[in-house]
């Protein structure tokens, strides 16, 4: 066989091998088609603009990551980081320190009538730590059988019920090599598995509020503390749930859950009350056209699970928070076309607009 065949037939060998592994390479996810919405254009309300630039930031001491942050009865401003640290500091950055470790990662923190800091911890579940520092568990399952992968947002209600989101039953970090991959699979498969979970501190029970969502989020709670607002990142949209309800499926409709924001032109996050009734939405990264067209694809899906990460449709960076009422008007947009300062969502005080993050190393804010 002459230099030219022995080439072209091992050639032939590498480009099958290829075929093959793209096609029956296992992966741990199993993509379903769903029908995404055409994206839609940056106009109306979210017309392009340049008013989160030139972000203030506040010094980390070498964290990385402030994706959750807010005041504490304290009056101090605590931060969640990357590996589970929770800084304490003041309001300007003034004077931080390490408050707690968790060992895992809190994604989101809340407080209740005991000043305890209660967190939505990736890896560990929902959390309790005392003024004293103190870390216990609160829940890490729902049953016996239905453990907690992914806790994720939390909100305390007035009445002192914890409402938290568990993004995705299917992927837990603590398995799949962290948040972000795990988001990644849960995502791609679109098996919408995440759910909206309450604890009752009276019982110590937990139970299902809400089921359905593909990458349940960020969750708020309306000025009467009876409804819930609910980011449901893997399709762009916001919900709004009665937090009475007992594990109802959102595909199902009914009077309990219905979308308050849909289509969003990007992926929605952190949602946060702010003042006056606002509540500040994050958008981590816009919506790719390209991941998009392939909604109803989802065996090309399965092939890109198999590609390196970075060749995944998954956005280009670009900074962006909202603001909304309880009824879905958009009240105020602020943008960073240059994505120098990854967004997640934002903390509203008097004084200032702290901008969170899941890789940043330092914190961003604006004046009020």
């Amino acid at each position: 066989m002459s230099l030219i065949g022995k080439a072209a037939g091992g050639a032939a060998i590498v480009l099958a091998a290829t075929a093959a592994y793209l096609c029956f390479w296992p992966v741990p996810a199993e993509p379903v088609a769903w029908p995404a919405p055409t994206p839609p254009a940056f106009t109306g309300p979210f017309a392009p603009n340049t008013r989160l630039a030139g972000l203030r930031t506040i010094d980390l001491g070498g964290e990385v990551g402030p994706e959750h942050v807010a005041i504490g009865p304290d009056g101090k401003l605590y931060a969640a980081m990357e590996g589970g640290k929770l800084l304490r500091m003041e309001p300007d950055g003034a004077r931080r320190e390490v408050f707690a470790s968790t060992g895992g990662r809190v994604l989101g923190f809340d407080f209740d009538a005991k000043g305890r800091l209660i967190a939505a911890d990736a890896f560990k579940g929902l959390l309790a730590i005392t003024p004293d520092r103190q870390v216990s568990v609160l829940a890490d399952r729902v049953g016996a059988n239905d453990p907690i992968g992914y806790a994720d947002a939390i909100v305390m209600a007035p009445d002192g019920m914890i409402y938290f989101t568990d993004a995705s039953t299917r992927f837990a970090p603590a398995r799949w090599g962290g948040t972000l991959p795990a988001s990644v699979l849960d995502i791609m498969e679109q098996s919408a598995t995440g759910r909206v979970l309450a604890y009752d501190p009276a019982t110590g029970k937990t139970r299902v509020v809400a089921r359905g969502f593909s990458f349940a989020n960020g969750i708020a709670v309306s000025a009467d503390g009876h409804t819930l607002f609910v980011t449901e990142t893997g399709r762009y949209r916001i919900w709004k749930i009665d937090g009475r309800a007992n594990d109802i499926d959102v595909h199902r409709g009914g009077a309990q859950a219905r979308v308050l924001l849909d289509n969003l032109p990007g992926y929605p996050d952190n949602v946060m009350r702010g003042r006056d009734g606002r509540l500040w939405v994050g958008l981590f990264k816009p919506r790719n056209p390209a991941a998009d067209s392939l909604a109803e694809r989802p065996f090309l899906r399965k092939v890109l699970l198999r590609l390196p990460r970075f060749l995944l449709p998954l956005g280009e960076p670009y900074g962006h928070v909202f603001a909304i009422d309880e009824e879905g008007r958009v009240t105020d947009d602020l943008q960073d076309p240059s994505g120098t300062y990854d967004t997640t969502g934002a903390t509203e005080t008097a004084e200032r607009l702290y901008i969170h993050s899941l890789q940043a190393r330092a914190l961003g804010w604006l004046p009020r």
